[in-house]
């Protein structure tokens, strides 16, 4: 039930790793300076402040505090990724374990180009492929709030632990010489002030592109099919171009702030998984100009049409009468998805689907959940269920995934539920089968790299054996001839 996945938290919903600050201090009303041995700062309350709400725009919290109580900005948080969990750094002013000891210039080669204090290169999990966009005085900004004002947290965060080849961090060398554009954002002269405005917003800090964008065969961004929609992990990030079917072009500016301000438009979208974090820690405390700004310059993103769309999203399905009217029949004569949605879903979202009256519970025609040209957001909401909190007011859903306190789906419980709401509040173009809810469940479809991932070590190791006895070949052929 999601319209934007970031940041997320996304591959892809936010996902900044090791990016900012130096030491811990309250930060007063008047000018301090931060010493270091490549620039002294002065840094005055407002530079601090502003720091302060651009970390907030760049949804660094969101990937940097691990959830369930976690300490702001400590790390913990397990990225979702195709080759494994990409576990964020603490990046409190901890000496020790966090990014205390960065001078001015390493936090912003790391933010620019991905590449730590130590030489160590960062995953592009942490979007330094959109922070390398952000001008001097934000990156200067940024430096001020995590050295004057970020709390020490002297706690290490896990290690990523990925496996060969992938765990070779100086990789990601060729990669950003293929892939990383190190330039700073140009305002474009034939735009508005506004949309500009937005372009930096949505792009630079808030990093939509990383998350909306199709990947190639190497992980990179397609940039012709930029914000068309892309998979991520177990969510799918949609088309969000101007584009009237596959895209959002037929939501109006007041409707996109609204959903970026409380992830609840009602009759089209509710934001969940990663788009929901990056509401919950971010969007909703932008000021209403800049998410104007953001809408402004996403409405007119060049429409991007998807092959084989229809019609958009959320215009599919109808109030269904289905589940009241076989209720008290014999179970033989009912389907199983019929019968598990009565016995599930019906409390909440009502046999019709219309959904409570305050919207709590969102209806489930024109939702895009359903009315999408896949399931992956409907299965990933089914599994895992939904949690958003805006403005002090928890949104949840239960999930029905392993463990579930409510009830714990098998993979054909949840195909059969998903099939009976697409057929009767949904897109019925759309099938699902047990096989894809395992997809689902166990971490999303897996890019051509992850799945020959475990094949590259035995290839490499067969190619030297190769060369090696070719080798020898040749220097007993050379010896016999002398």
């Amino acid at each position: 039930m999601t319209l934007f996945l970031t940041p997320i938290r996304p591959v892809l919903k936010g996902l900044s790793v090791a990016i900012v600050a130096l030491a811990c201090f309250r930060s007063p009303l008047y000018a301090q300076s931060l010493n270091h041995d490549d620039t002294t700062i002065n840094a005055d309350n407002a530079t601090i402040e502003r720091g302060h709400y651009l970390a907030i725009a760049a949804d660094c919290a969101a990937c940097h505090t691990a959830p369930n109580g976690g300490k702001a900005y400590a790390g913990g948080y397990g990225i979702a990724s195709p080759f494994g969990p990409i576990f964020s750094t603490n990046i409190t002013p901890s000496k020790r374990y966090g990014i205390g000891l960065y001078t001015f210039k390493e936090f912003k080669h790391a933010l620019r180009e991905g590449i730590r204090a130590d030489g160590a290169h960062l995953y592009p999990a942490m979007p330094y492929t959109s922070y390398t966009k952000l001008s001097d005085n934000d990156i200067l900004a940024l430096y001020a709030y995590f050295m004057l004002k970020v709390q020490s947290v002297d706690v290490a965060a896990p290690t990523t632990k990925l496996p060969f080849p992938f765990n070779i961090r100086m990789s990601m060398i060729g990669w950003n010489l293929l892939f990383l554009d190190n330039t700073r954002f140009k305002p474009d002269p034939t735009q508005s002030n506004e949309v500009n405005k937005g372009h930096y917003l949505a792009i630079a800090l808030a990093h939509c592109d990383t998350c909306h964008t199709p990947r190639n065969a190497l992980m990179a961004e397609r940039g012709s099919m930029a914000l068309s929609g892309a998979s991520l992990s177990s969510w799918y990030a949609p088309n969000i171009t101007s584009d009237p079917k596959s895209g959002i072009g037929t939501w109006s500016n007041d409707e996109l702030v609204t959903y970026l301000k409380t992830g609840d438009l009602p009759g089209k979208s509710q934001a969940g998984g990663p788009m929901a974090e990056a509401i919950e820690h971010s969007f909703q405390h932008l000021s209403d100009a800049d998410l104007k700004a953001i809408a402004t310059y996403i409405k007119q993103f060049p429409a991007y049409a998807n092959p084989g769309v229809q019609a958009a999203r959320d215009t599919y399905g109808k109030k269904s009468n289905e589940e009241a009217s076989v209720r008290g029949l014999a179970l033989n004569t009912r389907n199983h998805g019929e019968e598990l949605f009565s016995a599930e879903c019906a409390a909440c979202h009502r046999p019709t689907g219309e959904g409570s009256p305050d919207h709590y519970y969102p209806q489930l025609f024109h939702n895009t959940a359903l009315g999408a040209p896949y399931p992956d957001n409907l299965i990933t909401t089914i599994l895992m269920g939904i949690r958003r909190t805006v403005n002090g007011h928890t949104v949840y859903m239960p999930g029905f995934g392993k463990g579930s306190f409510v009830d714990s789906l098998s993979d054909q419980d949840i195909a059969d539920i998903a099939n009976y709401v697409e057929q009767q509040f949904g897109n019925p173009a759309v099938i699902i089968k047990a096989e894809d809810v395992h997809i689902i469940r166990t971490g999303g479809p897996k890019p051509l790299l992850a799945q020959i991932g475990p094949y590259i070590a035995p290839a490499m190791i067969f190619g030297l054996v190769i060369v090696i006895s070719l080798g020898i070949i040749v220097l007993k052929r050379i010896q016999r001839k002398k």
